[in-house]
């Protein structure tokens, strides 16, 4: 892991502990990373699942790969490096927000293997969920729902994942959902009860 580039900053402990966090919120934090093709339905079943976990009285937020680029990330790109400047800076805040006490659900294709166990390393061992939104890559392209791989066809999009650029399995996720064979719904509920069964949510 990379070394700040300053010699005189220290970290600053809140006098909140994480401990007093988990109480008043009565589950853990945590992180729920989801990864896949575009188009496999990571953003649609962080929805359902954020949707779920805030009726339960979860303390809950989403980070979305295109939101993050309209601000946070707007200075990245798509090529290989900028591609793992945009997971790490998202490791990084997805972590201070699982210790502030929320579950944090992140929707990126976060295509590279390296930048994903980055992204884990980042957070204390237990914490941190890799959920593989496994869907076909033609049933990817028949969805098309921002119309990118149309273009990606067409050579008006360089560097893109599945197409022109590669993507990573992951080797060991804690959850593979098969979201090409499964309803939305199903898949989110196959979340939800891994966090339980994980000790993240108590009801």
């Amino acid at each position: 892991m990379d070394t700040p580039k300053s010699k005189h900053i220290t970290w600053t402990d809140s006098h909140v502990t994480y401990a007093m966090r988990t109480e008043r919120n009565r589950h853990q934090g945590a992180v729920v990373w989801f990864t896949g093709l575009s188009g496999a339905g990571k953003t649609t079943l962080a929805q359902l699942v954020e949707r779920e976990l805030f009726a339960l009285g979860a303390h809950c937020y989403i980070l979305d790969g295109d939101n993050v680029r309209h601000g946070l990330n707007r200075d990245l790109g798509f090529s290989p490096a900028d591609r793992t400047e945009n997971i790490r800076r998202i490791g990084e805040v997805a972590n201070l927000m699982r210790d502030s006490g929320m579950i944090c659900l992140t929707a990126f294709i976060s295509p590279y293997l390296a930048d994903r166990a980055t992204a884990r390393a980042t957070c204390p061992t237990g914490s941190f969920f890799e959920v593989y939104c496994r869907c076909d890559l033609a049933e990817c392209e028949r969805r098309d729902p921002k119309g990118l791989y149309q273009k990606a066809r067409a050579g008006k999009i360089p560097e893109f994942t599945g197409i022109s650029a590669p993507y990573e399995e992951p080797n060991a996720p804690e959850l593979v959902l098969e979201t090409d064979r499964h309803t939305p719904d199903a898949c989110a509920g196959q979340v939800l009860a891994m966090l339980r069964e994980r000790g993240i949510l108590v009801s």
